[in-house]
């Protein structure tokens, strides 16, 4: 699978974008098409927690105040499943490879990883 996960409004996802070659990728706009269960589960299977996934800079995240709630790692899921600005991003999938966020670490190891 190659797919990137992304919001088209998020100038951060659309520059990383267009910093690297996606030809062969499935681009994937969350707030058209958000991420499925099964999206969700393939990506847990490549870091630590579902908390990991989660985008604490989501309108909603500090709208709920969720960063002084327990929130379990099903919380987690849910809020995963329950609203595309939860997840964060973008994310890269190439096949069993994943480059998820937009640090510079994770991008310049993208790039690395495509040759660029």
């Amino acid at each position: 699978m190659k797919k990137v996960l992304y919001l088209s409004t998020c100038n951060t996802c659309k520059r990383i974008i267009s910093e690297v070659n996606t030809e062969g990728f499935e681009l994937q706009d969350t707030k058209k098409t958000p991420a499925t269960e099964e999206d969700i589960e393939f990506l847990r299977k490549h870091v630590d927690s579902y908390e990991s996934l989660i985008n604490r800079r989501a309108q909603l995240w500090q709208k709920r105040d969720l960063k002084n709630k327990n929130l379990s790692e099903d919380d987690y899921k849910n809020l995963l499943l329950e609203h595309y600005s939860f997840i964060k991003r973008p994310i890269f999938i190439d096949g069993e490879q994943v480059f998820i966020g937009n640090t510079k670490k994770v991008v310049a190891a993208l790039k690395d990883h495509l040759g660029e």
